[in-house]
């Protein structure tokens, strides 16, 4: 799924096919193999991979991000957006399905998606400029097709977040949606997503490996300075080097301050 934002509640609502929840309402809901759908929804996606999504996937299967990237994204620059979208490559064949999927279920599972995790609930992003904060807002969205959406198990939004093990998940969806709003407005001069403020702002956040390395590696700690904590986890934790990245492109290309890392004079 890919986030969306808008400014107005209602708007979101009304754009959106599904049943919206709050935080008191729930839902009916099982997925497991003996219904007749099972897997049907792992077929011809669009699935958009937020930066977290990349490093639990690369993680799972023992490869570096760029090799991750190569091997299962298309990158997709829609007209008018200053930032790529990145989407899980569907293999190819006859039904389009999901690279992962096997006779017995996801062989990623325990590190699947945020959107495969959400579901049957869908998330739209809500930011008030009144308050200048953003949010999750849920939808109960299942296709028309599932059949679990019968069954009668019974969920809140906060017992389904703990079960899907997704809090994390979303806190970074959350982090990530608040740095992609900013490429609303341009910053790369009219040199675009391809150009060398492009590449560098994607690698910050998607390649993680090589930003590790640019940042380890090149003149960036002469230049740049890291919050103590923040740097001595960068080495190892990929996580770190994510809130790193996405500090460094607000600062970087947006001007903003920052706590995780400032400009040395």
């Amino acid at each position: 799924m890919k986030i969306v934002e808008t400014n107005d509640l209602s708007e979101l609502q009304s754009g959106t096919r599904g049943r919206m929840l709050n935080e008191s309402e729930s839902f009916e809901f099982k997925c497991h193999p003996g219904v007749s759908c099972f897997n049907l929804c792992c077929r011809n996606l669009n699935l958009f991979l937020n930066p977290y999504d990349v490093i639990r996937l690369k993680q799972n299967l023992g490869i570096s991000s760029s090799a991750f990237i190569e091997q299962y994204t298309d990158i997709i620059v829609r007209p008018d957006h200053h930032f790529p979208d990145v989407l899980l490559r569907m293999a190819d064949n006859e039904e389009k399905t999901c690279p992962f999927l096997t006779d017995t279920g996801c062989r990623v599972y325990p590190d699947r998606p945020h959107t495969c995790r959400a579901f049957p609930v869908e998330h739209g992003l809500f930011y008030d400029a009144g308050k200048n904060n953003t949010r999750l807002v849920h939808f109960f969205r299942p296709p028309d097709f599932c059949q679990g959406r019968h069954e009668k198990t019974v969920w809140t939004l906060s017992s389904w977040e703990a079960d899907q093990e997704a809090a994390f998940y979303n806190q970074m969806t959350v982090r990530w949606a608040e740095v992609a709003r900013l490429f609303q407005n341009d910053p790369f001069e009219g040199q675009g997503v391809n150009g060398q403020k492009g590449k560098m702002a994607f690698m910050a956040v998607y390649n993680i490996d090589a930003f590790r390395d640019f940042v380890l590696n090149s003149s960036f700690l002469k230049r740049y300075k890291i919050k103590s904590q923040l740097r001595m986890k960068i080495k190892s934790d990929d996580v770190a080097v994510l809130k790193l990245g996405m500090a460094w492109i607000k600062m970087f290309l947006f001007g903003l301050k920052v706590g995780e890392i400032t400009l040395k004079r």
